[in-house]
């Protein structure tokens, strides 16, 4: 990544797996820093790398969900996301989650931001792609445990949901604010 300096990194005198679950693995390292100091306990959580879709379909609406996060216990809206798959590339993940989730594909994409959910103690990163001009050509293919409404929005009513803090996943919120402030320039 550009304009990131890695010089000052950390050394790992030890780790240790405290829990390895499938969607929680957490590790306490031991950390030596630059200057001598140390760290014994540093907690890291690892995930694989997740993508979002900034989905806009030809007549320009945003292909947006509405699903219940049982963490915060409210329903929300969302950008179509998901995990990627071991051996997927960014774009195939995004592509893949696009059509399982609303059934919508095809169009233009390009990757539009990559961020970290918190750099400080988590490993993975989020890539958003924006996918312009795309069309409904199936129906939904949700996993067991997805339940979640497609909603067709316009600009106007995404920017509504910005405003009034009805978007409550951070790194959805900064991917679209990002696209709509390019569309400013």
């Amino acid at each position: 990544m550009k304009n990131i300096d890695y010089s000052k990194t950390w050394k790992v005198l030890d780790s240790e797996y405290l829990i390895k679950r499938p969607w929680l693995t957490a590790r306490r390292d031991h950390l030596l820093l630059p200057d001598g100091r140390e760290i014994p306990e540093y907690y890291v959580l690892e995930y694989p790398d997740w993508v979002n879709v900034i989905a806009i379909t030809k007549d320009g609406h945003f292909v947006m969900e509405r699903q219940y996060r049982h963490a915060l216990g409210c329903t929300c809206y969302e950008l179509p996301c998901g995990v990627m798959e071991e051996g997927e590339t960014p774009l195939e993940a995004a592509q893949r989650e696009l059509e399982e989730e609303t059934g919508y594909a095809g169009g233009e994409w390009k990757k539009l931001i990559v961020l970290s959910a918190n750099p400080g103690t988590m490993t993975n990163l989020t890539h958003c792609f924006l996918a312009t001009g795309v069309e409904k050509t199936s129906e939904q293919h949700l996993d067991a445990t997805e339940e979640l409404e497609v909603h067709l929005l316009t600009r106007e009513e995404v920017c509504h949901l910005l405003r009034n803090n009805e978007m409550m996943q951070s790194l959805m919120v900064a991917s679209l604010l990002k696209y709509l402030s390019l569309e400013l320039i």
